[in-house]
């Protein structure tokens, strides 16, 4: 499969929106009370944070990605944090969520960035198979707590 993919710009906003709601959906998240703010940081050329798509042949979004950095204390710099990949459910197993992980590893590469790391539902099994082709499970829990 012929994939583009490119940072999001002002005119995708529309593609990128459905994107970002079907990953919400997949994590039954109601995304709407953060979709102006995440926009404005994909849009923000100051915010460290970045959004690419990848488009199929007839120009149709198949595929997101969104990343940013992440600073680490032990090592005194910053690594490359995937917080987001979705790909459109009839773009599974295309190669789309690989070419966008690709993606992320190359700006790290270009940037000078020693790695790229992400988080995924212990239970997404697809993904994990997909993500265990990159490297085995760090073995790190995640704890996330209120205020």
């Amino acid at each position: 499969m012929s994939l583009t993919i490119r940072p999001v710009e002002g005119p995708d906003r529309a593609a990128w929106e459905t994107l970002f709601r079907g990953y919400a959906a997949f994590y039954a998240t109601d995304p709407a009370p953060v979709l102006e703010r995440v926009w404005g940081w994909v849009t923000d050329p100051e915010e460290p944070y970045w959004a690419e798509i990848a488009w199929g042949e007839a120009g149709q979004a198949l595929g997101l990605v969104q990343y940013s950095l992440m600073h680490r204390s032990l090592s005194g710099g910053a690594v490359v944090y995937l917080s987001d990949l979705f790909t459109q459910p009839a773009a599974r197993g295309l190669g789309v969520g690989r070419a966008l992980i690709e993606r992320v590893r190359a700006f790290a590469r270009e940037n000078g960035y020693p790695s790229v790391r992400w988080l995924t539902a212990e239970t997404n099994a697809p993904a994990r198979a997909l993500y265990d082709s990159f490297a085995p499970a760090s073995g790190f829990i995640l704890y996330a707590v209120a205020p």
